[in-house]
């Protein structure tokens, strides 16, 4: 979950293609702030422990519901898109069809909540249902917990991209390199999580993970959150990255990682 937040963060000043598509750049910066996406992964967290996780999905989806809105409200001007505002806004939010990578950037305290990669898949189903209940933005919420789930149970790289392929049919086979030329600003989920992932695989840290995403360019608060979510749970975060995002980190998500992390 805090991978996802501090991916966040740095992504968060060359969102909109307003990067170099680099590697070279400094982490943390007067720019860099927390976005939609640590408020929403923060939701979901809160969501899911309010709920408890040994519950159903009618009281899953109302617990996220509940928390989503609350957090929305809490933080009108993170940058959520417009349709998001208005399920937030109203008084009997209905899922909208979504297929954007929203569902993949806010999922990522699923993949450590539960035992089995089905149960993380199942709860994942059920986080992006309440807004993206498309095909693919279910697709996304899923791919990104279960990759969750198998980093932090050990899976190596390949066996995690060989599932994600099989399970998901998404086309892992492009290098970055393959993937930058052509690469800018999207929001859905079928060009946000191949990608994503992609940053994963060509990385050996959570660093390099998120330097990689800058090297492609795109979405790249989201990108980082997911890639980063992933990078997280399969090498954990060098201290020191932690200690420079925590000044960026409001103190209301930051209390929500904290009773994540007493729970996990």
């Amino acid at each position: 979950m805090l991978g996802a937040i501090i991916g966040d963060i740095v992504g968060s000043r060359f969102e909109f293609d307003q990067g170099s598509k680099s590697r070279e750049f400094e982490l943390f910066t007067k720019e860099n702030d927390f976005t939609d996406d640590s408020v929403m992964t923060a939701a979901v967290a809160e969501g899911l422990m309010n709920a408890g996780l040994d519950t159903s999905e009618e009281n899953i989806k109302k617990h996220i519901i509940a928390s989503m809105k609350k957090w929305g409200q809490k933080y009108p001007y993170a940058g959520y898109g417009a349709r998001f505002v208005s399920w937030v806004l109203t008084d009997d939010p209905k899922p909208y069809g979504s297929y954007g990578n929203g569902s993949g950037m806010r999922v990522s305290s699923v993949g450590w909540f539960y035992a089995s990669v089905e149960r993380t898949r199942e709860v994942a189903r059920w986080t992006a249902e309440v807004t993206h209940n498309h095909p693919e933005g279910i697709k996304g919420a899923e791919s990104v917990a279960a990759a969750i789930w198998l980093a932090r149970h050990g899976s190596s790289k390949e066996e995690i991209k060989e599932y994600i392929s099989r399970e998901f049919g998404y086309d892992l086979s492009r290098t970055l390199d393959d993937i930058r030329p052509v690469y800018c600003h999207v929001e859905d989920c079928m060009h946000t999580m191949p990608e994503a992932f992609e940053c994963f695989f060509e990385a050996e840290n959570y660093e390099e993970t998120l330097r990689n995403v800058m090297y492609i360019g795109g979405d790249t608060d989201t990108l980082c959150a997911i890639a980063g979510a992933v990078a997280e749970a399969k090498w954990g975060i060098p201290d020191d990255i932690v200690k420079k995002a925590e000044s960026y980190i409001d103190p209301d998500l930051m209390e929500v990682y904290r009773r994540f992390e007493r729970i996990i």
